[in-house]
């Protein structure tokens, strides 16, 4: 009798009955199918929980590294730090201080006209605090030549104090015809800076702490 006639004789309600080969065959089928279901539902899950844990792993040995380096050298960056705010606030001290920014505004003035410029507005504006130092815009409108105002340039840089003149909306026009030598019209919004005090740095501080 065949394979396929004993498929088709099997009695499904007595399977002790069956031949041994298909006993055996079914066993297999059987456990095959239990393994497959297994793996499936079971060791495949594990296997992708465990591929996400090793890749964390990785990751978090990378970020402890890159940490660890920081770590290792904070004390190298505090010194560094220490050693900047010592610079600034040398730098900081060459700026002008609150009582002898009225007479730089007066000397920068004066060293416009000493240097031939022809000072229509010479206005300075209201302090803004800006946390660690002070800004003092300045409303301009003067007439020279290019030779005078390189002079005026030249002249502010040699002030006994450190003095910082930035420009905003500056424009520089010829007046009449622009032949070389002619004179010039510049005006616009210079700002000029100075330090603040511990007094002022303090009381901004406490305003803001006021204010939150």
């Amino acid at each position: 009798m065949s394979l396929y006639d004993d498929l088709q004789s099997l009695d499904t309600s007595n399977p002790g009955g069956w031949p041994k080969h298909i006993k055996l065959g079914a066993v297999l089928l059987l456990a095959v199918a239990i393994l497959a279901i297994g793996y499936w539902f079971w060791i495949k899950p594990k296997q992708e929980s465990l591929k996400s844990l090793q890749r964390t792993e990785v990751d978090l040995k990378n970020t402890y590294a890159a940490k660890y380096q920081k770590a290792a050298q904070l004390p190298a960056y505090k010194n560094q730090l220490e050693e900047m705010e010592v610079i600034l606030q040398s730098m900081l001290r060459q700026l002008p201080s609150k009582n002898e920014m009225s007479d730089l505004i007066v000397d920068v003035s004066q060293t416009a006209l000493a240097s031939g410029i022809e000072n229509e507005l010479f206005e300075p504006g209201a302090e803004t605090l800006k946390g660690f130092y002070a800004e003092k815009p300045i409303t301009l409108r003067m007439k020279g030549n290019y030779h005078q105002f390189g002079n005026f340039v030249s002249g502010v840089a040699s002030l006994p104090r450190v003095v910082i003149l930035t420009m905003h909306d500056i424009s520089l026009k010829p007046i009449g015809e622009a032949t070389q030598g002619g004179r010039l019209i510049l005006e616009g919004t210079a700002k000029t800076y100075r330090y603040l005090d511990d007094n002022e740095i303090q009381s901004q501080e406490e305003a803001a702490g006021g204010a939150q």
